[in-house]
């Protein structure tokens, strides 16, 4: 069995750590992008120890800085011949809002943007290796109702609208990347981890962390929240449900939103021409 090569965002904590744990011990070479690159390296020497997988890489990435996110690609391109599997599983949720380095709202930088610009820069190697691309969703997805003339809720904005918009998002990059992609032997899917108690709402403030503290007791763990995107990175011959949307290792339906390919492809115009990709080719 020929080892594949995975690269993973966001893989210090959370569900994150717990799939690239999981990898490690399958033998895939990983290529862990992190933005900070001390965190990185403490988790590449603890999945050595742990697993005895030598082939574990650190590559800074901040999602939050679209200069970076090339960098990253570049770092890769230079060191890889091809990817097998693509986990965008970085993600993040800010109570206030914020900005990105490059003057984006952080939510829609951080869950979306970034990972459509390293998703399509990567895209020479995806194709080389027949990648599988694996977007951490979220059930947040069904309360979203985007706004393409205000995508930086200047308008209005709290934390969980704009985390639900980036999930929704997700989707649509998942469902466009599958059809854009099918005949070069690129896969795409999306999924629901499920409630998973992990650090991403730590900075809540008022009624929302009351809330999510009364939620605690159901939460699941990281372990169990991992379990979906593991399996759509190791289970043979899911070729077939490209583009879908899974639970719990199944396939599960979407809300109506989600169906929206005008919506998904207004999505897809408006992140090339933010990523300064319009007007370029792929190297």
């Amino acid at each position: 069995m020929s080892i594949k090569t995975t690269v993973i965002t966001g893989p210090t904590s959370g569900i994150g750590k717990i799939t690239a744990q999981e990898l490690a011990k399958k033998d895939h070479a990983l290529y862990l992008l992190v933005r900070n690159t001390e965190k990185g390296e403490k988790l590449r020497k603890e999945l050595i120890a742990q697993t005895g997988n030598q082939a574990i890489f650190v590559i800074k990435c901040d999602l939050a800085d679209l200069q970076s996110v090339r960098e990253a690609a570049d770092a890769l391109k230079a060191k890889l011949f091809n990817i097998n599997v693509l986990i965008n599983n970085a993600g993040g949720a800010f109570h206030e809002r914020e900005w990105s380095k490059d003057g984006f709202e952080l939510t829609f930088s951080v869950n979306h943007l970034g990972h459509f610009l390293l998703t399509e820069s990567l895209m020479s190697l995806l194709q080389k290796g027949h990648a599988r691309i694996i977007n951490v969703s979220s059930e947040a997805h069904r309360s979203a109702k985007p706004d393409f003339d205000d995508l930086q809720m200047e308008k209005s904005y709290t934390g969980l609208k704009a985390y639900g918009v980036a999930k929704l998002f997700n989707i649509y990059f998942t469902k466009s990347l599958a059809e854009k992609y099918r005949q070069t032997g690129i896969t795409a899917y999306a999924l629901h981890p499920g409630v998973v108690l992990t650090n991403i709402w730590d900075n809540a403030k008022g009624f929302l962390r009351v809330m999510i503290w009364l939620m605690k007791p159901f939460m699941i763990s990281p372990e169990k929240g991992a379990e979906t995107t593991i399996y759509l990175a190791t289970q043979p011959k899911l070729e077939q449900k490209s583009g879908l949307y899974f639970k719990k290792c199944k396939v599960a339906k979407t809300a109506p939103n989600a169906d929206n390919a005008a919506a998904r492809n207004r999505l897809w115009e408006i992140s090339m021409k933010l990523t300064g990709l319009e007007n370029k080719t792929h190297a």
